[in-house]
């Protein structure tokens, strides 16, 4: 009796699981036959997921397809555990870069999930708690060079603070986590507290909007944003060209909150060693 009352729980997780996946889907293709995402030069079309939270490992593929990469390298701040986030695709693809995470038992499961590759030199991770006061140095100091390809940021709090002080370093792309609690033209952020933690409700983070205005002072232009409306993409202005959809405001890439909207690839997520074939 046990073991049917454990298999037919089983089934029907697998079919709620697969229910949510097809609607989940379906929403999408619904919103993106909407005329606003007809533009072929939007972003979200190319979203796609294998390590990152939603659909950020395809729209930083098409974004490097067009802008191009310079060396593969890259930093990213607010890594967790190392198997859900937006640089490890990358890592294994053949880029090299630098981690860092706040939580040192999170900095130990992730060292151990990627040891192979931070025992080559191919990835560095560093338990240290970014600061507004701190986050330049770090980065110039551990990271792979003063241009990197790519640089993430999800700190949960800090974002807009954090990339506010890097000022060492010309990243290619900048990916930034953002409030889509306060849409445009809301342009706000929390007030800087250098031990913010996120309480898991709406107060966190900066909008959209104040992310792209510090944008453009940086260099930089806002091109998309992923469809569960949690990260920004950022270009620096020499290389965006005609490549991106324009004008690069808030009010033209701003995505609302579809947090719900979980991104699956499959199984649990899993690394180890691969090979690239070619």
């Amino acid at each position: 009796m046990i073991k049917a009352l454990t298999y037919w729980l089983k089934r029907s997780r697998l079919f709620f699981t697969n229910w949510r996946a097809m609607e989940q889907q379906r929403y999408w293709e619904q919103t993106m036959a909407n005329e606003r995402y007809a533009d072929p030069k939007r972003l979200l079309r190319f979203g796609a997921k294998a390590y990152s939270q939603n659909d950020e490992d395809g729209i930083l593929a098409e974004i490097f397809r067009r802008i191009g990469a310079r060396d593969q390298t890259f930093i990213e701040i607010g890594t967790g555990a190392g198997l859900e986030n937006n640089t490890l695709a990358l890592l294994l693809q053949g880029w090299r870069g630098l981690w860092i995470d706040g939580d040192k038992t999170k900095v130990a499961r992730a060292r151990s999930q990627v040891e192979s590759y931070v025992g080559s030199g191919q990835l560095r991770i560093e338990g240290t708690f970014v600061t507004r006061a701190n986050a330049d140095e770090l980065l110039l100091n551990l990271g792979p060079g003063a241009e990197p390809d790519l640089l993430s940021i999800d700190v949960d709090g800090n974002d807009y603070h954090v990339w506010q002080a890097v000022q060492s370093i010309s990243p290619r792309v900048v990916v930034v986590e953002y409030n889509a609690s306060w849409f445009p033209p809301m342009s706000l952020a929390i007030s800087y507290r250098e031990r913010f933690e996120w309480k898991e409700n709406t107060y966190f983070g900066a909008s959209l909007k104040a992310l792209e205005l510090l944008a453009e002072r940086k260099g930089y232009h806002l091109v998309g944003c992923c469809f569960a409306g949690a990260n920004a993409f950022f270009v620096r202005a020499d290389l965006c060209g005609s490549h991106f959809s324009e004008p690069y405001t808030a009010e033209n890439h701003y995505e609302p909150a579809r947090y719900w909207m979980l991104r699956t690839a499959g199984h649990s997520p899993g690394v180890g060693p691969v090979e690239r074939v070619e």
